[in-house]
């Protein structure tokens, strides 16, 4: 964990001035509310402060998605809450609702259906009464037969209908009331005044046929009686009844309902057709209890069904259709019971089955979500081996390997990874083997620089120029000037076998040798064809069988105007003169194969004004695009081209017509030239 004080110093650092202030914002109207500061200026700060932290916790929200993100891990948490968790859980909670939504609708069919039987039932009574009349003998009067009818209904109904009230009347002003004119018969909830108030009663009006004056038998099973108190709230008396419908169901209410004219404090409104209506008045059942859970997630649900009843009003005005609102609850394992019951013998193997279908679902689940783990770990894990190697690397430790444990995609993941790291090591260790040799390299350049004469001899009539280019970072060729007296100067020039150190280390034991023979005392009166033969005998004592070098030394005497010369197996140089050539080819073989090899001395008298021009193979060897090779024809002619220019012009010129004939500026071998003019 950071300290806290870098902790804050990071913090700060990454708030923008926006921050900044709206940070500020927030502490002032955190100050304004502890402070109980309000109006003017106050309020409109308050107003910011809140816009400020609105944006702060934006902010806030948007580091902390980062850095929860930031991490394998729970992208891959946050992947499958979002797949897996989510879906699910969307669909539990649809099922839920729809379960509630459709238990609730289970309940209010059922509250319905029950207080529509009590009403079919009334009805029912009420048409027998009016046809057991037809029935009775004649000698039995009017009001005995009611009598007895009524007795005979109470006894049958009255634990039904509790309550149920049976009368005869002759007005038949309600029953044109409710049912409307020619209509012999009514059955259903009715609101009308009482002696102390209102009341709700389940009423069935039925006429009696075949009576010379209008006869209407009356049942009524009161529900509920609203009294009014001075002084009080209005008491609503509810009767036995409520406690006899639905006993699937918990608590029921009946809400009265009255219009809505806009005078009044409205409430809840509820709207039929056109018509607002709120609750003038709640009668709840006495002795009416929630059934307990039968376990822990059995929770009740509301239930609420519409019922339609005629209103009567005090003037004698009706509503025919005024709603009443049945509000009750009712627990789901009470009305699973009531759904189950009506699957006769296959209730019990409908159960097992959803039951089984169940476990598996669950078995199916708790198997996913372990799975969903399982690979969650191994992917992080090897994502976060990975990283963990990286760090490794990152400080230089190429020996780390990851451990791979499974032959997968992440397997092969990792492995490849270990190759590669031991790729990168061995490359790293190569490029340091390649730095440590072109170290070497360099310091063989400047060595071999360091062979090259430094300064030109100095004698009369005697003009030298010389220039090499090197194939690669160090030549195989040699060229050296050597004065041996003050009229004497020795040219030499050499190809060394193979190219890079291994060569430039022989062109240094040559040279060596080469220098220890020409600066001793009389050297310039010495036969080339000894010195030759000297270095020859150097080579094969100090050097391999493999190894070998081609030899051009030449002796220039100003006072006598004399050419020495001795060629061991080099391409013959040659002397130019007033637009001729002559090749200086007497020598012998290679030095460096033959011990005791006898080389020959050219000596040729040199005419003013000539030009000397010894090369290597490289300038005369580079093939145009057909494959022919510049060749020692093309030198001397363009040597003879140039003859009167000075040497260093002559020697570039070479190399430029060299170069111009390959076509490319890329060699194949070491190319050095030197030119001597020879006044």
């Amino acid at each position: 964990m950071k300290p806290l004080l870098p902790s804050l110093k990071e913090v700060w650092s990454r708030l923008s001035r926006l921050d900044v202030i709206c940070s500020a914002l927030v502490v002032i109207g955190l100050l304004g509310e502890v402070l109980r500061l309000s109006g003017g200026i106050f309020s409109f700060v308050e107003y910011l402060a809140v816009l400020a932290g609105l944006y702060l916790l934006f902010r806030l929200i948007g580091s902390w998605r980062n850095r929860l993100l930031w991490s394998l891990r729970n992208r891959l948490i946050v992947a499958y809450l979002f797949i897996a968790v989510v879906p699910i859980l969307s669909i539990v909670i649809l099922v839920v609702l729809a379960a509630g939504v459709l238990y609730s609708q289970l309940g209010a069919y059922l509250l319905y259906e029950d207080i529509h039987g009590r009403v079919e039932l009334v009805a029912d009574i009420a048409h027998h009464i009016a046809i057991a009349h037809e029935t009775l003998p004649p000698q039995i009067t009017e009001s005995e037969s009611e009598l007895v009818l009524a007795a005979e209904s109470h006894a049958v109904h009255d634990r039904e209908l509790p309550g149920l009230e049976i009368s005869f009347s002759n007005d038949l002003l309600l029953l044109q009331k409710v049912a409307g004119e020619g209509k012999d018969s009514f059955a259903g909830l009715i609101q009308e005044p009482s002696k102390e108030g209102e009341s709700l009663s389940l009423i069935s009006l039925r006429t009696i046929p075949e009576r010379k004056e209008p006869r209407v038998v009356v049942l009524r099973v009161p529900i509920a009686e609203l009294r009014h108190k001075p002084g009080v709230n209005d008491q609503l008396v509810p009767s036995e009844f409520l406690n006899t419908i639905a006993p699937d169901l918990g608590v029921i209410q009946l809400n009265l309902m009255e219009k809505y004219e806009g005078t009044a404090r409205p409430g809840v409104l509820y709207t039929s057709g056109e018509t607002q209506y709120r609750v003038a008045g709640r009668i709840v059942a006495s002795n009416r209890t929630l059934q307990p859970p039968l376990f822990w997630f059995d929770s009740p649900v509301n239930v609420v069904s519409r019922l339609d009843s005629a209103f009567v009003a005090k003037d004698g005005a009706v509503d025919p259709a005024r709603p009443l609102l049945a509000v009750s609850n009712a627990r789901p394992s009470r009305l699973n019971a009531r759904i189950f019951t009506s699957l006769g013998e296959l209730r019990s193997s409908y159960v097992i089955l959803f039951v089984l279908v169940g476990i598996v679902f669950l078995l199916i689940e708790a198997v996913a979500w372990t799975t969903g783990i399982v690979l969650t770990r191994r992917i992080t894990r090897a994502v976060s081996d990975l990283y963990g190697a990286t760090q490794f690397v990152q400080g230089g430790d190429f020996s780390h390997r990851i451990k791979v444990e499974r032959m997968d995609q992440l397997g092969a993941l990792g492995e490849s990874f270990n190759q590669m790291i031991g790729s990168i090591g061995t490359l790293i260790e190569e490029q340091n083997k390649r730095q440590r040799l072109e170290n070497e390299i360099s310091i063989a350049r400047e060595v071999q620089n360091q062979l090259f004469p430094s300064t030109l001899p100095s004698v009369p009539g005697v003009e030298i120029e010389a220039i090499c280019k090197a194939a690669r970072s160090v030549s195989g060729d040699y060229y050296d000037f050597i004065q041996l007296s003050p009229t004497h100067v020795a040219i030499a020039i050499a190809d060394i076998s193979g190219k890079g150190i291994s060569a430039a280390l022989l062109m240094a034991s040559l040279q060596a040798a080469l220098r220890s023979q020409a600066l001793t005392e009389g050297s310039e009166s010495i036969s080339t064809a000894d010195l030759v033969a000297r270095l020859n005998k150097h080579l094969v004592h100090n050097t391999g069988d493999d190894r070998f070098a081609t030899f051009f030394i030449a002796v220039y005497d100003s006072s006598t105007r004399t050419l020495r010369y001795t060629n061991a197996g080099h391409l013959p140089s040659f002397l130019i003169c007033n637009g001729s050539s002559h090749l200086l080819d007497k020598g012998g073989m290679v030095l460096g194969v033959l011990d005791d090899y006898l080389y020959e001395q050219g000596v040729l008298q040199v005419a003013p004004d000539s030009l000397l021009i010894g090369y290597s193979d490289g300038l005369v060897e580079p093939e145009n695009v057909y494959g022919e090779e510049f060749g020692i024809t093309r030198l001397k002619e363009a040597a003879i081209r140039v003859q009167s220019a000075k040497p260093l012009m002559v020697a570039e010129s070479l190399m430029a017509a060299a170069e111009e004939w390959a076509g490319t500026p890329e060699q194949a071998d070491d190319m050095t030239v030197i030119v001597t003019r020879l006044r």
